[in-house]
């Protein structure tokens, strides 16, 4: 039986303390192209909220019972990516048909959720975290959790952002920071400010 705390602390872990965007740095065209309003970041992030969550349902099987077995272990990117890239499809196939507007201001960056590494990043990473853990079901199980975290980490991450840049691009700074570098200098602080989270979720929770 897997403990409630243990999976508690997968979560935090993932948004806080190895946050992929801020900690691992994976993800950072989304971030910073969709970040500029906060109605397109938070739906840009339930859209990866949902797709890192079912990619890691259908990748973990596949390693599992399918790659691993038959020494089929390097074609995981392979096979990762084209599973990601059918659920990409989905969502927007889904989004289109009923969320037509936020489908429309999310533009060229829902495809692009195809080719975000912080999916792609999430689902090997659980394979190598979590594969062999207490047998299939308590690995799939703490997997899961590591991506529904994963996903939580990059809305954390893109509403946070998107509050600073509207900020940022109000404030008088020096021409040659306009745009890009300001935005990049902010994005570095955020980041840093994130290292404080270390450590937070072992002596909170005690695992």
């Amino acid at each position: 039986m897997i403990d409630f705390k243990v999976l508690l602390s997968i979560v935090m872990a993932a948004i806080l303390v190895n946050n992929y965007v801020l900690s691992q740095f994976l993800g950072i065209c989304p971030f910073l192209g969709v970040s500029k309003k906060l109605d397109q970041a938070a739906g840009m992030s339930v859209a990866v909220i949902f797709v890192m969550v079912l990619a890691t349902a259908v990748t973990f099987p596949i390693q599992y019972f399918v790659l691993n077995p038959n020494g089929l272990g390097y074609l995981q990117t392979i096979v990762f990516i084209l599973v990601i890239a059918a659920l990409v499809q989905l969502v927007e196939i889904v989004l289109k048909k009923y969320i037509p507007a936020l489908h429309a201001s999310l533009g060229v960056y829902l495809p692009l959720i195809t080719t975000n590494c912080a999916v792609l990043g999430c689902c090997i990473s659980n394979i190598d975290n979590y594969m062999g853990v207490g047998g299939f079901a308590g690995s799939f199980v703490q997997a899961l959790f590591n991506a529904l975290g994963s996903g939580l980490g990059f809305l954390l991450a893109m509403v946070l952002f998107a509050g600073v840049r509207s900020k940022v691009d109000k404030c008088n700074c020096p021409e040659s920071f306009k745009g890009m570098p300001i935005t990049l200098i902010s994005a570095s602080i955020v980041s840093v400010s994130f290292m404080g989270f270390a450590g937070i979720v072992e002596n909170l929770l005690g695992v």
